[in-house]
């Protein structure tokens, strides 16, 4: 059955923490799960971090439970075992909350959080690499399912696995155990076709990231050598619905369901909040993503939550 989240990097960033710092926390928590009614949300720095039982709590305010959150890995740069022990602390945080994903990316090396270097510029692995890479990865990823959690990997803009011939060589060179967190912008940004690079890997696709972009302002970013964030704070991502978007949600949606999907679908799509309001943009998304999953043939649970702004 699938759940509808949202990601709080729709009002305030974690990459740049000035983006929406003036947005109070309770604001993002009662618009999410009141007011729009999202079923979940990510992680994001505003929320306790240390205290699993007090995220839980905070979050049920709401009306919301906790989905998941980035993990940023650095297994190009230190051993399996040093991993599992980084790792301990946002475990307990998972399992606490019941959560059935580690969302992963490689950050020993990536530039999308460089203010100023040019997302053109991110680091890019040989094959032999590659192969090592994915194997710590999947040794890894065997450490989380021993412990009831699957390992979505999330390729991502300026990192080691970006573009489709990336994916395809990460998810070549890992095993059973590594699943992907597939992401409908950053494909489309990385230069892939969504719903083919989505067909390709749907059998090991844990978790969904429903991102939109503005196909005029990533091309501006890969043109003018702008930064990822140079690129977030020009409006590069928005919402499904977005008549900006360059993505069809439909034929995404369709793969999920016909593959026998079983997870969330997040709204991940980090804007400024002062440009465009995240309210309004993230009830927009929901709606959407709401009817093209009906029209697809999921069946939805209707939300204990009112599904219009003010409703």
């Amino acid at each position: 059955m699938i759940k509808f989240g949202t990601n709080p990097i729709a009002w305030a960033n974690d990459d740049d923490q000035s983006i929406g710092a003036d947005i109070p926390t309770a604001r993002i928590l009662d618009e999410a799960g009141r007011l729009i009614g999202f079923d979940g949300i990510e992680n994001g720095h505003r929320w306790p971090q240390d205290d699993p039982e007090a995220l839980r709590s905070l979050l049920a305010q709401y009306g919301l439970v906790f989905i998941s959150g980035w993990y940023s890995t650095e297994l190009l740069t230190r051993s399996v075992e040093e991993e599992i022990a980084a790792v301990q602390g946002h475990l307990a945080k998972l399992k606490h909350n019941g959560c059935k994903v580690c969302i992963v990316c490689e950050c020993s090396n990536t530039v999308h959080g460089q203010p100023l270097t040019p997302v053109n510029d991110r680091p890019v692995l040989n094959a032999a690499e590659m192969a090592g890479f994915g194997a710590k990865m999947e040794a890894f990823a065997a450490y989380l399912a021993g412990e009831g959690v699957t390992l979505a990997y999330h390729h991502h803009m300026g990192s080691v696995v970006e573009s489709p011939a990336d994916i395809d060589a990460f998810m070549a060179a890992t095993g059973p155990a590594t699943h992907l967190l597939f992401d409908a912008g950053h494909c489309a940004f990385g230069g892939g076709d969504p719903a083919l690079v989505l067909a390709r890997h749907i059998k090991r696709v844990a978790h969904f990231h429903a991102k939109n972009i503005r196909p005029e302002i990533t091309a501006k970013v890969r043109a003018e050598n702008l930064s990822f964030l140079q690129g977030v704070r020009a409006g590069a991502f928005t919402v499904p619905g977005d008549q900006e978007g360059a993505v069809d949600f439909a034929p995404l949606l369709r793969i999920l369901r016909q593959n026998g999907y079983d997870g969330w679908i997040v709204i991940e799509a980090e804007q400024d909040p002062h440009e465009r309001n995240p309210l309004l943009y993230q009830t927009l998304g929901l709606h959407t993503l709401k009817r093209i999953a009906k029209e697809v043939g999921f069946d939805l649970v209707p939300s204990p939550h009112p599904e219009t702004v003010g409703a």
